[in-house]
């Protein structure tokens, strides 16, 4: 099988640069890379020739339109049987292709998703969001999980569908706010093969500090919204946990400034939640300064999460705002 991987790409020269330096150590030599420059300000045009002797890699620049539509460019140029998506900021273990292949030989899949992974040499920081995104204490333990609830949904950082199913299903309708999501509801509706590849996983950086993690996750709040406006039975109540988390973080902190009796049973479960966090995390990255930075990344997630989520339901569901 003949793979394309499909990579968009803005501003982020650097992380480029090491994803096409993890592909070179493939496995399986079967593929090809196109990189889809997004409008981007700071151009990895000249990185990527670089690599044009070790990989067979095509680079283009495109106005922006968001990172949906340039894997729709991606697709209309690709070569492959097979289309791979990865976001900029992965590294891709040496087996990942070969292993993608030997599952497709006893079990094909018109569509999958895997995994993601902290890899060693990521910073603290790196590895305490990407703890938090994947934490069965957070909303982030029903990502890349074989016990999540409902359909399998890949996810855009670490997904691959079939020629056949973008021939059929198109490319994304729109390029941001949950556009990777979307895009699997419409897979599955067309009666395609869906599964999770376990074995599959990518090393994903995210972002590289509290800031630049509220304002994704914000955006990922947003996103659910965005979702259910095309698919209203998507909308869970699973879904609506952070939201709960971040009133009660609220009201607590206002209980306990007041004096409420209330703000104890608060508190000792915000203690709870805490404990958990830490010692889970110190656990499984065997790090004390990654555990305490665990703490602050589940309650970031949730809570931007929950904010972003609350912001569009109010405007898009109440108020019945575009």
């Amino acid at each position: 099988m003949f793979f394309s991987i499909i990579i968009p790409l803005y501003n982020r020269p650097q992380e480029i640069k090491e994803l096409l330096e993890s592909l070179t150590l493939q496995t399986y030599k079967h593929f090809e890379v196109l990189i889809i420059e997004d409008g981007s300000v700071k151009e990895a045009k000249d990185i990527v020739a670089a690599f044009a002797g070790r990989l067979n890699v095509h680079y283009y620049f495109k106005p922006n339109e968001g990172q949906g539509f340039s894997r729709n460019f991606g697709f209309e140029r690709a070569k492959g049987d097979y289309f791979i998506i990865f976001d900029s900021d992965c590294l891709i273990p040496e087996t990942y292709l070969e292993v993608v292949n030997n599952r497709f030989s006893t079990n094909y899949l018109d569509a999958y998703g895997g995994p993601d992974d902290a890899h060693h040499s990521f910073t603290p920081m790196q590895k305490a969001i990407s703890y938090s995104m994947t934490s069965p204490f957070t909303t982030g333990g029903i990502r890349g999980n074989k016990k999540g609830i409902g359909q399998f949904h890949p996810r855009s950082f670490n997904m691959g569908v079939s020629r056949q199913v973008w021939e059929k299903a198109g490319g994304f309708i729109i390029t941001r706010l949950g556009e990777d999501i979307e895009y699997s509801i419409r897979i599955h509706s067309l009666g395609f093969k869906i599964g999770l590849i376990p074995e599959a996983k990518v090393y994903h950086k995210r972002r590289t500090s509290y800031l630049q993690f509220y304002k994704q996750l914000h955006f990922f709040g947003r996103a659910r919204i965005n979702i259910s406006m095309f698919f209203p039975a998507e909308l869970k109540p699973v879904h609506f946990f952070p939201a709960f988390f971040t009133l009660g973080f609220l009201f607590t902190l206002i209980a306990n400034l007041l004096m409420w009796p209330i703000a104890l049973l608060g508190n000792f479960v915000l203690a709870l939640f805490i404990l958990l966090i830490f010692f889970h995390s110190w656990y499984q990255n065997k790090s004390l300064k990654v555990a305490f930075l665990s703490i602050g990344a589940a309650f970031i997630q949730l809570t931007a999460y929950g904010l972003g989520f609350m912001q569009d339901f109010w405007k898009r569901k109440v108020l019945k705002q575009p």
